[in-house]
């Protein structure tokens, strides 16, 4: 059983609602949404499969959007999954990855590495801006032929997308993410790779960590508020001479969070824009 979440944004001159809904929901699903232009405003509806998080995410719209109406009602998800194969093709990310479900692997590119993720209620496919921005970075910055041993932090991973990538650069590292049906998701495709031994998974944030654990290659796909709000923290993470990779940010919002960590001693990052949405890439940190 999937439990729809409906609800309608009124539009208002001074604000994009398309961004400011795709701000919401993207914090809080990694399965995607669907967006439909009426008189009204913006139509929503996005999936759950508990009434636990349906109902969550209902009361945070109305909370944030009072006029929004937002309801909850179950969908029997027959043809989700079929739903999946038929728009889900492969998908390159930058020179080195290509990722594609598990009934197309056979198709991969002999030219390019396989990443074989389930679509799943995870973010993290490789379709959308923010997940294909950080792969692709992670492919020009550590793709060579040859591995590049070392270890990595992956912040809010989702699927498990971005741990695969770097494990099979020749890493090994920590993939966390406060969802716990996130982990299992990234556990399941972290198999599905072989990349088990090279990554270690767990329901959670920085809190984890040891005060002073330091990681080689950090990266954070989440939104730009959690970034900001941890950049001292974060920053602290990220071991002398690192790289630190962080996503998930409207390009709008993509200053303030490169304040936020200017002002714990980093220069000025380079910024790969997509759409709407922009990475932000120190190196040498």
């Amino acid at each position: 059983m999937l439990y729809q979440v409906q609800f309608t944004v009124p539009s208002r001159e001074e604000i994009d609602t398309t961004e400011d809904v795709a701000a919401f929901l993207s914090e809080r699903t990694g399965a995607g949404w669907e967006e439909e232009e009426t008189p009204e405003g913006v139509r929503c509806r996005v999936f759950f499969e508990t009434p636990a998080k349906a109902d969550a995410v209902a009361a945070q719209a109305r909370q944030r959007w009072p006029e929004s109406e937002p309801t909850v009602e179950e969908r029997v998800p027959e043809n989700w999954a079929m739903g999946w194969m038929d728009f889900f093709v492969p998908v390159a990310c930058g020179e080195r990855f290509e990722v594609l479900p598990p009934w197309l692997k056979d198709k991969a590119s002999p030219d390019m590495t396989p990443i074989i993720i389930e679509p799943k209620m995870a973010f993290g496919t490789g379709h959308h801006a923010t997940t294909s921005l950080c792969l692709a970075a992670l492919s020009d910055l550590f793709g060579s032929d040859a591995p590049q041993p070392g270890n990595f932090l992956d912040l809010g991973t989702g699927s498990g997308i971005l741990s695969i990538g770097l494990a099979m650069l020749g890493r090994n590292g920590k993939g966390l993410d406060i969802d716990p049906d996130a982990v299992a998701c990234a556990r399941e495709n972290v198999e599905t790779n072989g990349m088990a031994e090279h990554i270690e998974l767990a329901t959670g944030s920085l809190e984890l960590l040891e005060d002073d654990e330091q990681f080689e290659v950090v990266v954070a796909n989440i939104l730009s508020g959690p970034l900001i709000e941890m950049a001292p923290r974060l920053r602290r993470t990220v071991a002398p001479g690192g790289s630190l990779i962080l996503s998930g940010i409207l390009e709008e919002q993509g200053q303030a969070v490169v304040d936020a960590y200017m002002a714990c001693g980093l220069g000025e990052p380079e910024r790969r824009v997509q759409g709407e949405w922009v990475a932000l890439i120190w190196t040498e940190a």
